[in-house]
């Protein structure tokens, strides 16, 4: 028989071993997709491409392709992994496939012939890290009572975020920087790409060493009762069937599930979008320099792990909405004050202090997810969450350009991105959270 309900925890080695799997995914994120190997795909592989399509334009394709995988494929992960004994096997093939592709990055020379191959690597990189954040987040409840759910879930997104610093700073200092024919300590050959080809072999076994003690520790999520009661084996149809009738059931027990879906990801993309376009507006706007917008990048991750850790803190005293309520406010505040000001030393202090609610707001937006979900179904539950959060993914940065083009003024594109923070507040709002006792 399945263990009746009541406080669970797993002691805190699992959770440890839990967060430093968030803590290699979010290195690759930074690597791969946005800093590092993006840039080297557009600048230097795309240097001279024919055609009147530029190499950023085809990069934002493939993301877009990469996204709209994602949204198909994980609401039937997510009931895939419903079963926690599933967890782990899902989340170690899942893994796997990230560090495959992101070591086949290597091959990938300066030479537009090799765009499209590098293009569909990041792309499938992208894809499946995302659809690797359905079982892990599933893994949260197993891992923490209604108590602790808060920190321990802070206590991940503080690890991603300095995960993301340290690879960083050991891919810039030993990789990237300097300039000429060598570039960083180690003095690799900028020629073809191989400082950066290297660095992503880095990035894979930092993902590959992070993952594995999760991933071998089996007792961790594999709690899911006796073999009798495992919900059976479903292929993709059968998947969807099961999930089209756990979201009516959802929608009849609490039409409020459905409504956090769609707040959340509405302000998630708000938080996205912050991230995405922060260095293009520090740049054209505040005048920072490209090179101190790497170091405000940096600072950023640091700051807004701090905030994920004390947000979690917060939570589990006075719930995950409060906490979402006031840092989604204090981020529109602070916005609002960015437009009205000018210089360098402005945008770092509003900069910051975005960030600074960034972490509690990611943080506690999964902890209210996992709340609102019914018991056994967290993986159906994570698997809508990502799929609502690629579904509205064009919103940001819709609103950014559209802001710019109204306007005539790159500033006003921060304007956007307030206006997304400030729908996603106002949907959240509208929610109503369920007993926390549960």
């Amino acid at each position: 028989m399945t263990n009746p309900a009541g406080p669970r925890t797993a002691g805190r080695l699992p959770v440890v071993a839990w967060a430093l799997w968030d803590c290699g995914a979010t290195g690759v994120n930074a690597i791969v997709v946005t800093f590092v190997y993006s840039v080297y795909l557009t600048e230097q592989v795309g240097a001279g491409l024919p055609g009147p399509t530029t190499p950023a334009s085809w990069l934002g394709r493939m993301l877009a392709i990469a996204g709209l995988f994602v949204a198909l494929l994980a609401p039937p992960t997510g009931v895939l992994v419903n079963a926690p004994h599933r967890r782990r096997v899902a989340l170690a093939i899942l893994t796997g496939v990230v560090v495959v592709l992101t070591s086949a990055m290597s091959l990938i020379r300066a030479d537009y012939h090799y765009l499209w191959p590098g293009l569909v690597l990041l792309a499938g990189t992208a894809a499946f890290s995302d659809l690797s954040t359905v079982p892990y987040n599933a893994m949260l409840r197993q891992l923490s009572t209604p108590d602790t759910s808060g920190r321990v879930s802070g206590f991940g997104s503080a690890a991603g975020y300095f995960g993301s610093v340290v690879l960083l700073l050991i891919v810039y200092v030993g990789f990237i920087s300097g300039g000429g024919d060598t570039r960083g300590v180690l003095s690799l050959p900028h020629d073809d790409g191989q400082n950066v080809r290297v660095a992503v072999l880095l990035t894979a076994a930092w993902f590959t060493l992070f993952a594995l003690p999760l991933i071998i520790t089996s007792k961790v999520v594999d709690t899911g009762g006796d073999t009798d009661e495992r919900p059976p084996t479903v292929g993709v149809l059968g998947a969807y069937r099961t999930l089209w009738t756990e979201v009516k059931g959802e929608w009849r027990r609490d039409h409020h599930v459905v409504y956090y879906l769609l707040a959340s990801a509405v302000f998630r993309d708000g938080l996205t979008g912050v991230f995405s376009f922060g260095a293009v507006l520090g740049v054209t706007v505040f005048g920072v320099s490209p090179a101190d917008v790497l170091l405000f990048g940096v600072c950023a991750c640091v700051i807004a792990a701090i905030g994920a850790v004390l947000g979690g803190l917060l939570d589990d005293r006075v719930g995950s909405k409060p906490v979402i309520v006031g840092s989604l406010a204090a981020m529109v505040v602070v916005g609002i004050a960015l437009l009205n000001l000018s210089g360098v030393v402005a945008f770092w202090i509003c900069g910051l202090l975005l960030c600074l609610f960034v972490g509690p707001t990611q943080s506690s937006a999964r902890t209210m997810m996992m709340r609102m979900s019914t018991e056994g179904k967290e993986g159906v539950a994570f698997g809508l969450y990502t799929t609502t959060g690629r579904a509205v993914s064009f919103l940001a940065p819709l609103l950014f350009f559209t802001f710019i083009d109204l306007f005539g003024t790159d500033r006003a594109g921060l304007g956007g991105l307030v206006t997304v923070l400030m729908m996603g507040l106002v949907g959240i709002l509208g929610v109503r959270v369920p007993n926390r006792s549960r």
